[in-house]
């Protein structure tokens, strides 16, 4: 199920709200638990107890931390709860990258494949429920958290519907007063109604018709110069508008409900290096991995050369949290080189001498390139597509019939639309802060819009889904 499809809109949201403040207080986590299981299991039901599994794990190792006095009991939960929830995600997001890769070592060997007849099936959300749970455990083995004494109200917190399958990433330090008090407000609500529509728009309107042309470009291989900056240009704007807008409806969903998400995304396309991007894309993620693994390593502590060992590994293993390719470890390398470049070099000595607009310009060109390699199904893929952007190349005749879809007036309006938002306009966070009688109009007005869209569209996917 996914926010933006009719079940979820017409049916499942108005009744979960309904449900949600018909309870009474103390029911209120049984309940939200309850329907974010359903949620979950809509489309595979049996994923469902593997989340209950990691749920149940984190729990009870979270218990043992907190009432332990033993230090080596205390070390022994922490390492059961990350070892279990790293094994689930290492099984059924990298087995079959695994066995592929070890095939390929045994052809080159000259030695017969091993033919696997298992093949895994990736859960939705795994990547995003595992790391909220495992901040769990971390944070009350630090002291940044209590251990939650109801088993109910720590299900409630790892599976909670609005963020559960794509984020934002949610730690339990974040939340944690907010599972034990927490108020409903007016004011809260309507802000949320606004987060969501206006995420609904992101999502509808710019993220969807973008795709489209993404799609058209990088299905086609071979293509020209210009369709192939367009195509990359168009798969930036719909990966920033489909997460972007899906976290606006995860923290709207979330302050309907009563809890605060943090910021997820901050204008990362504004950004003046890849330091800053990484400041502010998805910035859920980028600090999960700053605080629990780049912090942990060392950091910065253990001089230059071990912090830019630092950076790229951390930066490769994120890729690799994206998904079991070598396309995202490579994606991984480039940005964690990029950060060591920056810091050898030093931000102000580094982008100093250029003015603001080309270091932002810059910056996205980078970014950009990087999306290649996101996008591109294999890295065979990439490198053509690579080509494609950088040299002249022999075109065949049927690509040139793919201008007739990217240039039509409404996605060349929607891609325009799309800049001037990216470049221009506010976040979606400020610009709900004060909520006017005009811009919650706007915000109706946008909600309409993207409901009558979205009865006519066929092409409706979520990115993030498959991370």
């Amino acid at each position: 199920m996914v926010f933006s499809s009719h079940i979820f809109v017409y049916y499942f949201l108005p009744i979960a709200l309904l449900v949600y403040y018909l309870l009474p207080r103390k029911a209120k986590h049984f309940g939200l638990t309850f329907l974010s299981y359903l949620f979950y299991g809509w489309s595979h039901p049996l994923f469902v107890l593997l989340m209950f599994t990691s749920t149940l794990i984190d729990y009870t190792c979270g218990r043992i931390i907190s009432s332990s006095s033993s230090s080596r009991n205390r070390k022994l939960a922490l390492t059961v709860s990350i070892c279990s929830n790293l094994s689930l995600l290492g099984f059924f997001k990298y087995f079959n990258f695994g066995i592929s890769n070890f095939n390929v070592l045994l052809d080159w060997l000259g030695l017969p494949i091993w033919e696997s007849v298992l093949q895994v099936a990736l859960p939705l959300g795994i990547s995003f429920y595992t790391f909220q749970s495992m901040s769990y455990t971390i944070d009350v083995y630090r002291g940044d958290g209590k251990a939650i004494r109801n088993f109910i109200d720590f299900a409630c917190y790892v599976s909670m519907f609005p963020q559960l399958v794509a984020g934002p990433i949610i730690r339990f330090s974040e939340v944690d007063n907010q599972l034990r008090h927490r108020t409903h407000t007016l004011q809260k609500f309507v802000r949320g109604i606004a987060f969501f529509a206006v995420g609904m728009a992101k999502k509808i309107l710019l993220a969807n018709p973008c795709g489209k042309c993404a799609d058209t470009v990088f299905d086609a291989g071979i293509v020209n110069t210009l369709d192939a900056w367009y195509g990359t240009l168009a798969y930036a704007f719909q990966i920033y508008f489909d997460f972007s807008g899906y976290s606006d409806m995860a923290i709207g969903l979330g302050l309907m409900l009563g809890f605060t998400f943090p910021k997820n995304f901050n204008g990362p396309y504004k950004s003046e290096s890849i330091t800053d991007f990484w400041r502010t894309w998805h910035i859920s993620l980028s600090s999960w991995l700053r605080d629990y693994l780049y912090i942990p390593l060392g950091g910065n502590r253990r001089g230059q050369s071990r912090t830019y060992f630092n950076l790229a590994l951390v930066m490769v293993l994120g890729g690799l949290w994206h998904g079991a390719s070598w396309n995202f470890v490579i994606w991984g390398i480039i940005h964690g080189g990029m950060l060591a470049l920056e810091r050898s070099y030093g931000k102000t000595t580094f982008y100093a001498s250029l003015p603001k607009p080309v270091r932002i310009v810059l910056t996205f060109l980078l970014i950009l390139i990087t999306w290649v390699f996101f996008r591109a199904t294999n890295l065979s893929d990439a490198l053509i597509h690579l080509r494609s952007m950088f040299s002249s190349v022999n075109v065949p005749e049927s690509t040139d019939l793919i201008a007739g879809i990217l240039y039509q007036p409404y996605y060349l309006l929607t891609m325009c639309i799309a800049g001037i938002i990216v470049w221009s306009c506010p976040q979606t966070w400020e610009w709900t802060q004060r909520l006017t009688p005009i811009r919650m109009g706007v915000c109706f007005i946008l909600f309409l819009i993207s409901l009558a869209v979205m009865s006519t569209q066929t092409y409706n996917p979520f990115i993030y889904f498959i991370f």
